[in-house]
């Protein structure tokens, strides 16, 4: 697996796609331990892990076209939160 450089993102554009990662981590893990017995809070779970993701994703796509990022087939993006900076992930 190589990672290339490939942008940065400014601060607050990288605390808006924390808080998204953070959500739908922490999401995952409950929907995890949760059983569709409980049926009211699985329909939210299920929610707001489809909105979160829509959200997550368009970030990505709404920065990739901001900043022209170089992209390649079955690669990925990931940032560095520490330093806002954006690789492009290849295998």
């Amino acid at each position: 697996m190589q990672k290339k450089l490939v942008g940065q993102v400014t601060s607050d554009e990288k605390n808006e796609i924390q808080r998204l990662f953070e959500r739908r981590n922490g999401l995952n893990e409950l929907a995890k331990i949760l059983t569709a017995e409980n049926a009211e809070l699985y329909e939210k779970l299920v929610k707001d892990l489809g909105e979160t993701g829509t959200k997550f994703q368009h970030w990505w796509d709404v920065m990739a076209q901001k900043y022209q990022w170089e992209s390649a087939e079955n690669g990925n993006w990931e940032i560095n939160f520490d330093t806002c900076e954006i690789f492009l992930v290849m295998p």
